[in-house]
């Protein structure tokens, strides 16, 4: 039975990619490493198959203790597990360097010494920095300017990816998407959080004039991308992942609030955070042309269904804001 180890497998990303890949190969075996930080949720894993999903509670950055999670010849690695939220990583930025440089390290080392066959490393398309209006969409080859301590933490474990496959000749890949959207999304990112407040009627923070731009992408898309990559990507080499649909903030606030029926009166423009990026946006040309992957799913529909899963789980949400999630909330926007 193949194998693959997924780190962070308890988040959002890669939570969607375990369900997607279990669901499409019949015959693999997951072996799932989560710390259960604040953005873990064990709930995220409810109702996969028994016996082909193993979930193992490990810090990436305890070398012991992953050498004791990940299974000798496991077929692949694909790190997820990250800290990923810019305006966290702006309060603390140290724990971001830990998790996602450190914790990189880490797996690399371990995936050697265990004859893992293939790595693959789970990046962002923040690495590259901010594009200007009319600027080219975002190619592998785009020089690396990170703007925030998470994009750097990220452009930091890249290097550490490609270093290890021309070092050690390590079978890597990278691959660095558009912003995701889907179910089982942390709610401080901008789609669930406006979304969850709207439905508690609660104000809509929106960072400055909210026309920042970014390129939307369902989940279910990043995971095909991801298996794509994971069974047929090249080693040593980088795909940018993206659908390009390209949408300003605050439109996709004000399209949330449509289809609730929800007033635009909720809206509160805030300030604008320090750094923030203006615009990215991703050309996926390598991964369509050598890989056959394109995204499938149009924004206004994977949004619609994505709305529809926030409304049907609001305990699970709802949940999540009655912990540590509101301390970091009204730390961060308050006086705002």
């Amino acid at each position: 039975m193949p194998t693959y180890v997924v780190t962070g497998g308890a988040g959002f990303i890669g939570s969607n990619f375990v369900r997607l890949a279990l669901a499409s190969r019949p015959d693999l075996r997951i072996v799932d490493i989560d710390l259960l930080t604040y953005a873990g949720n064990l709930e995220n894993l409810e109702g996969l198959p028994d016996g082909r999903h193993t979930f193992i509670r490990a810090d990436i950055t305890d070398p012991e203790a992953i050498r004791k999670a990940v299974p000798a010849d496991a077929d692949a690695l694909i790190n997820f597990a990250a800290e990923t939220h810019v305006d966290r990583s702006i309060l603390g930025p140290l724990a971001f360097a830990r998790t996602n440089v450190l914790g990189t390290q880490v797996l690399l080392d371990v995936a050697r010494e265990k004859k893992v066959r293939r790595f693959v490393q789970v990046s962002t398309d923040e690495v590259y920095g901010s594009l200007l209006p009319g600027e080219e969409p975002f190619a592998e080859g785009h020089p690396l300017a990170p703007s925030s301590p998470y994009a750097a933490s990220k452009a930091g474990a890249d290097l550490l990816v490609l270093a290890a496959h021309h070092t050690y000749g390590q079978n890597v890949g990278i691959t660095r998407c558009s912003n995701n959207y889907g179910p089982y999304q942390f709610p401080e990112k901008l789609i669930p959080l406006m979304l969850s407040n709207a439905l508690e009627d609660k104000p809509l923070p929106v960072y400055g004039d909210g026309r920042q731009v970014r390129d939307w992408i369902h989940t279910d898309d990043h995971s095909r991308a991801i298996m794509a990559v994971v069974e047929g990507g090249r080693t040593g080499r980088i795909y940018n992942i993206g659908s390009q649909s390209e949408r300003y903030n605050i439109d996709v606030v004000g399209l949330i609030l449509k289809t609730l029926g929800k007033s635009d009166s909720l809206i509160r423009h805030v300030t604008d955070r320090p750094g923030h990026d203006r615009r990215y946006a991703i050309d996926p040309a390598r991964i369509r042309d050598e890989l056959g992957w394109q995204a499938e799913v149009p924004f206004e529909e994977g949004l619609a269904g994505t709305i529809q899963w926030y409304r049907d789980h609001q305990d699970w949400w709802r949940r999540i804001k009655d912990g540590t999630y509101r301390e970091f909330y009204a730390k961060w926007y308050g006086g705002r």
